[in-house]
C-alpha cells in the first residue's frame, strides 16, 4: 500500500467520523460538562473532566460510524450524503463497524475508571447511540430520540459526581411526555412525513 493511498484511508475515516466537523462533539460536551459542573458544585474532578471529554469525543464518532452504515443506501441518493466515505464506497461497511467497535471499546474503558451507576448508564447511552439511526425508520419524531442521545452526558455526569441521578423537574417531563403522547395518535401520513431527513 503506497502512502498516498494510507493518506487516503485515512481522510476516509476521518470523514466517517466526523472528526474534519467537530460542532457535533461540541453539541455534545456543552450539555455534558455544564452538568458536570453543576454535579460537583463548580468544582469537578480534573479526571472527570478528562475521561467526559474524551469519552464524548470517541462516543460521537463511534455514532457517526454507526449511523451512516445503517443509512449508507440512503446516503447514495441524497446530495447532502452521497460523498460520506460508505455511501461513496470508500471504506467497506465491515471497516466501519470494525472502527465503531473499538472507539466504543476503548470508551468503555474509560468508563471503567467511574463509579457503578455511570457504568451502568453507559451501557443504556450505548443502546441509545446505536439505536438511533434505526429509530429514524419508524419513530415519528427522530429529533426527539436524537436528543436524549445528546443529553445522556447529564445523567451520566451526575452519577459520575454524585454517585446519583438528578430528580427530573416536571415542567420538563411532563411536556416532553405530552409531546410523544401526540405524536402516537398521527396519522400515519403525517408521521412519514414528520420522520423525513431535512
Amino acid at each position: 500500500m503506497t502512502w498516498a493511498a494510507i493518506e487516503q484511508r485515512l481522510d476516509a475515516y476521518e470523514r466517517l467520523l466526523r472528526l474534519d466537523k467537530p460542532i457535533g462533539t461540541l453539541l455534545l460536551l456543552w450539555p455534558t460538562l455544564w452538568a458536570l459542573w453543576l454535579a460537583a458544585r463548580g468544582m469537578p474532578r480534573v479526571e472527570l473532566i478528562a475521561i467526559f471529554c474524551v469519552g464524548t469525543l470517541l462516543m460521537r464518532s463511534a455514532g457517526c460510524a454507526v449511523n451512516d452504515f445503517f443509512d449508507r443506501e440512503f446516503d447514495r441518493h441524497v446530495e447532502r450524503t452521497r460523498d460520506r466515505p460508505l455511501a461513496a464506497r470508500e471504506i467497506r461497511p465491515a471497516e466501519a463497524l470494525l472502527l465503531a467497535a473499538l472507539l466504543a471499546a476503548t470508551a468503555f474503558g474509560l468508563v471503567l475508571m467511574l463509579n457503578r451507576l455511570a457504568l451502568l448508564l453507559s451501557f443504556v447511552a450505548l443502546g441509545i447511540a446505536v439505536t438511533y439511526p434505526l429509530s429514524k425508520r419508524f419513530f415519528a419524531l427522530p429529533q426527539l430520540y436524537l436528543g436524549i442521545a445528546f443529553g445522556f452526558g447529564i445523567p451520566m455526569a451526575y452519577a459520575a459526581a454524585q454517585n446519583r441521578l438528578p430528580a427530573i423537574p416536571a415542567k420538563i417531563a411532563a411536556p416532553t411526555q405530552l409531546l410523544c403522547r401526540k405524536a402516537r395518535k398521527q396519522p400515519a401520513r403525517l408521521r412519514s412525513r414528520i420522520s423525513q431527513p431535512w
